[in-house]
C-alpha cells in the first residue's frame, strides 16, 4: 500500500460520486488495495431533499494504513431543504489505497452525499 508521489503523476482525472444514505453504513468512496491511485477530496456535501424534517448524517473515513475509522461529522444535523458542505477546496483530504469513505443518515432515504475528488496516478 503506497501512494504515488503526487508530485511527479501520470494523469489527475476528476471525478464525481453521488449516493443517498441509508439508515446503515453504505460506502461513498473506496480507493481499492494496490490501486496505485491517491484519491484528493475537494467537496462533500450532504443534501437533505425532505421539505420539512431535518436529519442527522453521519461520515467516516476508514484509513487503511492506520486500521481504523474515524469521523469526518458525526450526527451533524442538516436541515430540510438544506445542503451541509464537510469538505471544500480549502480543506481538502487524500485517500491512500484501501481508504473508504463511508457514510449513514438518521432516515434511510432523505440525505444525498455529493463527492468531488481527483484520481490521481
Amino acid at each position: 500500500m503506497a501512494a504515488p508521489n503526487i508530485v511527479n503523476v501520470a494523469t489527475i482525472t476528476g471525478k464525481t460520486n453521488v449516493a443517498v444514505l441509508g439508515a446503515t453504513t453504505g460506502n461513498v468512496v473506496t480507493n481499492a488495495a494496490a490501486s496505485g491511485k491517491v484519491f484528493k477530496l475537494n467537496t462533500v456535501v450532504l443534501s437533505n431533499f425532505d421539505g420539512t424534517t431535518a436529519y442527522d448524517a453521519t461520515l467516516t473515513l476508514y484509513s487503511a494504513r492506520a486500521g481504523a475509522t474515524k469521523n469526518l461529522v458525526s450526527t451533524v444535523s442538516v436541515p430540510a431543504d438544506a445542503s451541509l458542505i464537510v469538505i471544500d477546496k480549502s480543506t481538502a483530504l487524500y485517500m491512500e489505497e484501501g481508504d473508504i469513505l463511508a457514510g449513514f443518515a438518521s432516515a434511510a432515504s432523505k440525505v444525498d452525499v455529493t463527492v468531488s475528488f481527483e484520481e490521481i496516478s
